[in-house]
């Protein structure tokens, strides 16, 4: 091992100009094995299939039952005011025995009360509906 002393003549002046790099090589080789060790652990999931998403624009048949809910309440059968709850179940159930049975769709108002969509959802349920969506607007494109 040696040991540098200094110039044999006592001028100590002189500026190192080197840079010792061996402590930032250790720890790049101790980040390295770090990563190394983590990195199949991070990536180890359960496999899994994941189902395609497919987004396409649903085709609304003439025999569907589409069903507006406004803000203030009021329930329309394809456009067609009905007049109360009673009324809208009756509809409902004449609509339930077809063969094949139509599917429920329900617009509601931004601005309604999720009581007023709850009760043509509780009137499709007693009726015996067995497809109800709701009908949103898609967000605009790229936004």
């Amino acid at each position: 091992m040696a040991m540098s002393l200094g110039s044999p003549d006592g001028d100590d002046d002189e500026v190192i100009g080197a840079i010792n790099t061996t402590p930032l090589v250790d720890v790049m080789l101790v980040l390295l094995i770090i990563f190394l060790i983590t990195i199949p652990v991070v990536t180890h999931t359960v496999p899994v299939k994941l189902p395609n998403e497919a987004n396409q624009a649903y085709k609304t048949k003439p025999e569907n039952i589409n069903i507006a809910v406004n803000r203030k309440g009021e329930a329309f059968w394809n456009e067609e005011f009905m007049p109360n709850e009673a009324a809208l179940l009756n509809r409902l159930k004449s609509a339930a025995v077809l063969v094949p049975q139509p599917e429920v769709h329900i617009r509601g108002d931004q601005d309604a009360r999720y009581e007023f969509v709850g009760k043509v959802i509780l009137a499709a349920q007693r009726a015996g509906i067995a497809k109800v969506g709701f009908v949103t607007e898609p967000p605009a494109r790229g936004g």
